[in-house]
C-alpha cells in the first residue's frame, strides 16, 4: 500500500480523492437553512487561509491522491483574489469545480472559462421571485436566472441544487423537474439537514420517498427512467424520457450514501472535517504556519471518520439536538 493510500483511506476502506475547499465564510445571500437568523461570528481575516496557503495545503492533498477539488463558501466569488486562487489550483492535476449562488457569475465567467472551471453547482431553491426573497432575504432572483442561462450558453455543465423544506418549496418539485425538459441541467433535490442555528426538525424535511411519490404522480412509470449513479455518488439520478436534463435526490437523512463517501472538507480557516455532520475538526492551517508536516494530521482525521454520518446511524439520533448543535452552521462549513 502506498503512502497516499494510507493517508486518504479510512478504517472502512473508503478512499478520499475529493476535497471541498471553502474560500470564505461571507455570503451575499442570507438563506435561512444555511445561516442562522442572527448571523455568525466570522473568523478574523488573519485566521483565514491566504491564496498561497490554499494552494500549498491543496497541493499536499493532491500529492496524496486527491484528484478533484470543489471551491465553495460562503460565496466563493466574493474573494477578491478568486482569479489568483483558481489560476494556482488549475496548475494541479485535478478536476476543478465550484458551488455558487450565481449572483456574480457574469463578472467572473471569463476567468472560469480560462481555467476550465466548467462544472458549476448553482444553488436555487425556488422558481418564484417572491419566495426567493423570503428564503434569501435579497432581491436577486432575476440575476441568478440570467446567470444560469449565461452558464448554459457558454457550455458549462450545470447542476441546480434545491434544498427542500416542507411548506416552503415542496410544491415546486414538479416545476423543477419540468425545467429539465428544455434545459440541459441536472436538478438535485437535497433533503433539509441539521446544522447549527437552522432550526432543523424532521417535520420540515421532504424525504426521498416523498419526492419520488410526487414525480410518480406527475409522470407515467414508462416516462421515469432511473439513470446509473456515478461512482461515489451523492445524488440518485433520474430522467424523464425525452427531457434534455435530469434530476437527482441527495438523501443524506433518509437514505444516506456513506458507504461510498470520498469527500473531505477544508474550511476557510484551514480546518478539515472528515464528515459534513461531524463537529470534530483538525487544524491544518496552524500546523502549516508552524512549519509542521500535514500528512499525519490528515491521516488521523481520515482514520477517525465514522462509518455513517459522524456516528448518527438512525434518524432518531439526528432528532436529538445534542448530537449536532455544536457543529458549524452550513455557511461556515462550505457547501
Amino acid at each position: 500500500m502506498t503512502a497516499s493510500n494510507t493517508i486518504l483511506t479510512d478504517g472502512s476502506g473508503r478512499k478520499h480523492n475529493y476535497l471541498r475547499i471553502s474560500l470564505l465564510e461571507k455570503c451575499n445571500l442570507r438563506c435561512t437553512y444555511c445561516m442562522p437568523a442572527d448571523g455568525i461570528a466570522l473568523s478574523p481575516k488573519a485566521s483565514l487561509m491566504t491564496a498561497d496557503e490554499i494552494f500549498a495545503i491543496a497541493q499536499t492533498f493532491v500529492e496524496n491522491g486527491v484528484d478533484k477539488i470543489r471551491l465553495t463558501g460562503g460565496e466563493p466569488l466574493l474573494r477578491k483574489d478568486f482569479p489568483e486562487i483558481v489560476s494556482r489550483l488549475s496548475s494541479l492535476n485535478i478536476s476543478l469545480s465550484m458551488t455558487t449562488n450565481g449572483i456574480l457569475i457574469d463578472r467572473h465567467i471569463e476567468v472560469l472559462k480560462q481555467f476550465k472551471v466548467n462544472k458549476i453547482n448553482l444553488s436555487l431553491d425556488t422558481l418564484i421571485a417572491s419566495k426567493f426573497h423570503s428564503i434569501t432575504l435579497r432581491n436577486q432572483f432575476e440575476k441568478v436566472i440570467d446567470n444560469l442561462h449565461l452558464l448554459l450558453n457558454n457550455d458549462f455543465q450545470v447542476k441546480v441544487n434545491v434544498v427542500l423544506i416542507k411548506g416552503f418549496n415542496d410544491n415546486e418539485i414538479i416545476d423543477f423537474v419540468k425545467l429539465t425538459q428544455f434545459l440541459p441541467i441536472s436538478v438535485r433535490f437535497i433533503e433539509f439537514m441539521p446544522f447549527a442555528g437552522n432550526e432543523w426538525d424532521r417535520s420540515k424535511m421532504v424525504s426521498q420517498n416523498e419526492i419520488l411519490s410526487q414525480v410518480e404522480d406527475a409522470f407515467s412509470s414508462d416516462e421515469i427512467q432511473k439513470l446509473e449513479d456515478e461512482k461515489n455518488f451523492t445524488a440518485r439520478t433520474y430522467k424523464i424520457k425525452g427531457f434534455q436534463g435530469n434530476f437527482g435526490i441527495i438523501s443524506s437523512i433518509t437514505n444516506p450514501f456513506c458507504d461510498s463517501c470520498n469527500r473531505i472538507r477544508l474550511t476557510a480557516n484551514g480546518k478539515i472535517k472528515n464528515c459534513l455532520f461531524s463537529n470534530a475538526e483538525t487544524d491544518l492551517l496552524a500546523a502549516f504556519r508552524n512549519g509542521e508536516s500535514l500528512t499525519d494530521l490528515i491521516s488521523q482525521s481520515i482514520q477517525n471518520k465514522k462509518k455513517v454520518r459522524a456516528g448518527m446511524v438512525t434518524i432518531d439520533e439526528m432528532d436529538d439536538p445534542a448530537k449536532h448543535f455544536d457543529n458549524r452552521s452550513m455557511i461556515a462549513i462550505g457547501g
